[in-house]
């Protein structure tokens, strides 16, 4: 009885009152702190980046107040200058906040070098499998005299012969020289 008089005291229900207040006055203060600490409705628009130059998309992002990380470099691409721009994460046009880092996937300056495979003494066909399969593609094919038919005798490169374990640009042409199926003459 004692309890329930008191829960609808005057004095308890003021102080009940007073306490909801402050709640919600905290809560309200505590958004509107976290709005400020976060810049809200504070946007920079992501410039578009692709097929510009390292140097100059690091400048442009400078002046809209965004840092940049790359994150890759491995893809080459003969349509884009050495050190483009290629992709960039978040695309252009995005609404980011200032200070922001935007990933850049940057062109090398040419392709990497690939290990020539040991294709000597095999056929044809399966040379050509394992040259692509490294990233190179058969360049011009040259008979001569050998009991092998279609079989790789020798590799050549740039007009030199050329040993497996050598390593070359990726997407090269390699020439062959093959076994024509004939005996070679005394």
């Amino acid at each position: 009885m004692k309890l329930l008089r008191f829960l609808f005291s005057l004095s308890f229900l003021k102080q009940l009152f007073l306490a909801g207040v402050a709640v919600l006055t905290m809560g309200f203060l505590f958004l509107y702190a976290i709005q400020i600490h976060t810049r809200h409705n504070h946007f920079k628009v992501v410039p578009e980046l692709s097929k510009i130059p390292l140097d100059q998309a690091v400048q442009l992002l400078a002046l809209n107040a965004l840092r940049y990380e790359v994150i890759d470099s491995a893809n080459y691409n003969p349509n884009y200058v050495p050190f483009a721009v290629i992709e960039q994460l978040p695309l252009a046009g995005e609404k980011v906040k200032e200070d922001r880092i935007i990933y850049l996937t940057v062109n090398p300056s040419n392709y990497r070098s690939v290990s020539l495979p040991d294709i000597i003494q095999i056929t044809l066909r399966n040379a050509e499998s394992t040259l692509r399969s490294v990233g190179l593609d058969i360049g011009e094919i040259t008979y001569r005299d050998n009991i092998g038919k279609n079989m790789v005798l020798q590799m050549r490169y740039d007009g030199a012969p050329i040993v497996a374990g050598s390593k070359v640009p990726k997407t090269s042409q390699i020439d062959l020289v093959l076994g024509n199926g004939k005996r070679e003459t005394e």
